[in-house]
């Protein structure tokens, strides 16, 4: 069973890991320091947004309109370490 909730740590820090640098890379965008003309970028861009949009839409159905700043990555972040303080406080009745 320790094994189990290790790979439920390892995947949420990967979840963890693409959402930031998929944040990262928006802003990089935003500031045009990558561009999206550059094939590699523009794949990589497209393959982050495919895999977080669905979690994201989901998000944005609960979240007030806030003009052009989008709060859907925080609040999963949020949502990924409250679920890891949940797990780790958890493991022992469990494991």
């Amino acid at each position: 069973m320790t094994s189990l909730f290790q790979i439920l740590m390892l995947i949420l820090d990967i979840a963890q890991f693409i959402i930031i640098a998929h944040i990262i890379m928006s802003w990089l965008i935003n500031f045009q320091v990558l561009n999206l003309r550059q094939q590699l970028v523009a794949q990589v861009w497209d393959g982050l947004n495919r895999v977080l949009d669905p979690l994201y839409s989901f998000v944005r159905r609960f979240l007030p309109n806030m003009g052009g700043l989008d709060l859907a990555p925080l609040v999963v972040l949020i949502g990924i370490y409250a679920l890891r303080i949940v797990l780790i406080n958890n493991a022992t009745a469990f494991f």
